[in-house]
């Protein structure tokens, strides 16, 4: 009874400890008791330095997440070969042993467990020294990455073929290589209580507002959750406007459109574990920008840019317009084309408004099954399904023929413009309900609303129309169409208030 008393002070005293003793076997059992209990793939690398002055030596690192080669070549294998001087202790120590014995660049000290746990578990290997109660944290990840490839959600016909992977510093090196300037500054943070995810924010000093950088640093250090494993998580907490489906914060797998963005004025979050990056401030009009728009002749890339505002007109309008004609305003629909109209749906049951809310639904089911399956079936499952319960719903009678070319447009049109697909399903749905209500003056009354809530959004202290209501021809620039490069002399004058100028002198001096 009194050896379990003893055992048991004992063991409430060692749950004080948070510094590192000077005894090698409390600190080896304290971690295998606390802090790594039943952790089996912490390994625990016991060794011995040279004589005559030998030392009992530790290594630790979690398995799988660490070069063991590295380990064995720069930290063991020199310890091991070298004899530390006796007169040396503590700090002094370390200091030698960091100096003149570990071959590594990546090297830290340090003095309580939760460092030395959090190193481990980060991929680094700690190393303790009988008698000392300091010990070393060496840079030696060395977990399976994926390589650097295209990205499948932004596929071009022509610009580069790199996409950001999973790894953080992977992602940094790429837009380092777009950006060779001292000026690109990255400041690295942890972001989870648990996860302690490595989050990166990424700017030109100069460029960006000293006032826009504070803002994402605040935001994102006041995010208090258990876990980040994905960049949605941060851009959940920090966007602008939470409840309004529009987006304020823009998301790329493409280095190249980072860089693009960060050069006009934007800050970039890259979070480690995820290939999509954040940029922020983020407009309307980004939505309709593609990379390719700045790699074409400028003539070809306003054209295309046309036609996603065209696209995401039809998207958004197409099933509202047709209800509000056909139930309200059939007088307004050419007389051919209203008989037509008439005629397709004199054996329809069901009313206009129940043909375009099911239709659409069924489209929907078809487009997010095709994107939850696997790629060859689910491509395969969305044409063949589209075809076959189109055709089998008009031949019986449930739906009208002019439906399903309303459909066959609105969802094509949204796959044009795929950055707001979602929120087009959202505009859709609302503009068919009020139009259903009112009619044409439904219609517009859905189109008013949904301008005045765009107008009065910002992103980011920027106002989220900002680009499409420039009154000066300099700011309109590149908003529906893009005039050539040697045109586009300004940065945005919401996002590089201090640095403007895009073109050096020279180069404005021969376009004028």
């Amino acid at each position: 009874m009194f050896f379990w008393k003893k055992a048991k002070g004992e063991r409430s005293k060692a749950k004080g400890l948070d510094r590192l003793s000077t005894s090698l076997e409390i600190n080896v059992k304290w971690l295998k008791s606390n802090l790594f209990a039943d952790d089996d793939t912490i390994v625990y690398r016991h060794f011995r330095t040279k004589e005559p002055q030998a030392r009992q030596c530790v290594l630790i690192h979690a398995d799988n997440m660490t070069k063991h080669e590295f380990l064995s070549d720069y930290i063991v294998r020199p310890m091991m070969s070298s004899s530390l001087p006796k007169e040396l202790q503590g700090r002094r120590l370390i200091q030698h042993i960091t100096e003149q014995v570990i071959q590594s660049d990546g090297v830290a000290v340090f003095t309580d467990y939760n460092k030395l746990a959090e190193g481990v578990v980060a991929g680094s290997g700690a190393v303790l020294v009988e008698g000392c109660n300091h010990g070393i944290s060496v840079d030696a990840q060395g977990w399976e990455r994926r390589s650097v490839t295209e990205p499948q959600t932004e596929s071009v016909v022509r610009g580069p073929r790199q996409g950001f992977t999973e790894d953080l510093l992977v992602n940094v090196s790429l837009v380092r290589r777009k950006i060779l300037n001292p000026a690109l500054k990255v400041k690295i943070l942890d972001v989870g209580l648990q996860t302690r995810t490595k989050v990166a924010i990424v700017y030109v000093e100069g460029i960006a507002s000293k006032e826009l950088v504070d803002e994402v640093f605040q935001r994102i250090e006041r995010i208090e959750t258990d876990a980040i494993l994905e960049s949605g998580y941060i851009e959940e907490f920090i966007r602008d406007s939470p409840n309004c489906p529009f987006p304020t914060i823009g998301h790329t797998e493409r280095p190249d459109g980072v860089a693009g963005k960060i050069l006009e004025g934007r800050v970039a979050v890259l979070v480690d574990g995820t290939p999509f990056a954040l940029t922020m401030p983020y407009l309307l009009v980004e939505a309709f920008q593609a990379n390719e728009d700045y790699y074409h002749h400028w003539i070809a890339a306003s054209f295309h840019r046309t036609l996603r505002y065209i696209s995401f007109f039809l998207t958004t309008s197409t099933p509202g317009l047709y209800l509000a004609l056909v139930t309200h305003h059939p007088q307004l629909i050419p007389v051919n084309l209203s008989v037509s109209i008439a005629a397709a749906r004199k054996n329809v049951p069901f009313p206009a408004i129940v043909e375009v809310m099911v239709m659409g639904l069924v489209f929907e089911i078809l487009r997010e099954g095709g994107v939850r399956l696997p790629k060859p079936v689910g491509q395969a499952i969305s044409i063949v399904g589209a075809i076959v319960l189109g055709d089998a719903a008009v031949s019986a009678s449930l739906v009208s023929a002019p439906m399903i070319i309303v459909v066959g447009i609105t969802g094509v049109a949204g796959f044009v413009v795929s950055k707001l697909n979602d929120t087009a399903v959202l505009i859709r749905i609302l503009l068919v309900v009020t139009s259903a209500i009112l009619g044409i003056y439904g219609f517009l009354f859905g189109i008013m609303g949904i301008m005045i809530q765009l107008a009065s959004m910002e992103s980011f202290g920027v106002p989220y129309l900002s680009s499409l209501t420039s009154l000066t021809i300099q700011g309109s620039k590149d908003t529906i169409v893009r005039l050539p490069w040697w045109r586009m002399v300004l940065r945005p004058r919401h996002l590089a208030a201090k640095n403007r100028e895009r073109l050096q002198r020279k180069s404005r001096s021969k376009t004028k």
